[in-house]
């Protein structure tokens, strides 16, 4: 195959020594994809490399892509990622994704883990009660959307309100406020989540407000969208790239 320099360095980088059947059983597939992904899209912007891995292993679980997972989470491992932000990751693709479909991911996880060694379970990363969660999750909405959570509790149906209370105490409360990961991070995984699912516009506009809330700007997003094409092709990157022009046009 005729790898670019560049595309070499950024696959030794990931997987070191690495052993490809794809690069055996299809090799002009494989070098047409990896001189794309790892050396044009991976030098289109300054993307810190572990960001990178990162969103590219959340759009995994967005896509239901357990293969491409398992041989990211490996890549993610040697880039840095710490287990205990890789396992973060997986907790919070439940009330996106949900239990059933991130079920199957946590198994491949441990096993991997076991595997190079690391030992289970990790420190616990909890930082509320039972008691605490509603009202830290809520504070953590705020600090991402504003004031637009009190109007949504406001303009609820009485009978759809504990949907409001749930994305509260659960998504925010059981989730976004664990240690191990910090929110800005968050906000650029689940906006991964969101993309790589499809069918998801009206949350994918919600969190690039909530990115841009907390510090992800235009530039960043544009970064993100971008990294994550050809793992997800381009009508979720299209669709992406519209919402963010709806929401956080160029200047």
């Amino acid at each position: 195959m005729d790898l670019t320099d560049e595309a070499i360095k950024n696959l030794e980088e990931l997987w070191p020594n690495r052993q490809s059947k794809a690069e055996e059983m299809d090799p002009e597939f494989t070098e047409s994809f990896a001189n794309f992904a790892f050396d044009e899209v991976i030098n289109h912007d300054a993307m810190d490399s572990k960001i990178r891995v990162i969103v590219i292993l959340a759009s995994t679980l967005g896509s239901q892509a357990l293969g491409e997972y398992k041989v990211m989470v490996d890549g993610a491992l040697n880039m840095g990622v710490s287990p205990v932000e890789i396992k973060e990751i997986l907790y919070q693709a439940v009330p996106y994704v949900g239990f059933s479909k991130v079920t199957d991911f946590v198994n491949a996880t441990n096993k991997i883990f076991t595997e190079r060694g690391i030992e289970l379970p990790l420190e616990e990363q909890s930082t509320t009660t039972r008691e605490t969660r509603h009202d830290k999750g809520l504070s953590v909405q705020k600090e991402i959307f504003g004031d637009v959570i009190d109007s949504l509790y406001e303009n609820s149906p009485e009978d759809l309100l504990h949907i409001q209370h749930y994305l509260s105490a659960n998504c925010f409360g059981d989730y976004y406020t664990r240690n191990g990961l910090d929110i800005k991070t968050r906000e650029l995984i689940t906006l991964s989540f969101l993309i790589a699912m499809g069918g998801t516009e009206s949350q994918i506009k919600g969190h690039i407000r909530g990115n841009t809330n907390v510090g992800n700007d235009r530039q960043m997003l544009i970064n993100l969208i971008t990294q994550l094409l050809p793992y997800v092709g381009y009508p979720r990157t299209l669709n992406a790239l519209s919402c963010l022009n709806e929401v956080s046009p160029e200047e």
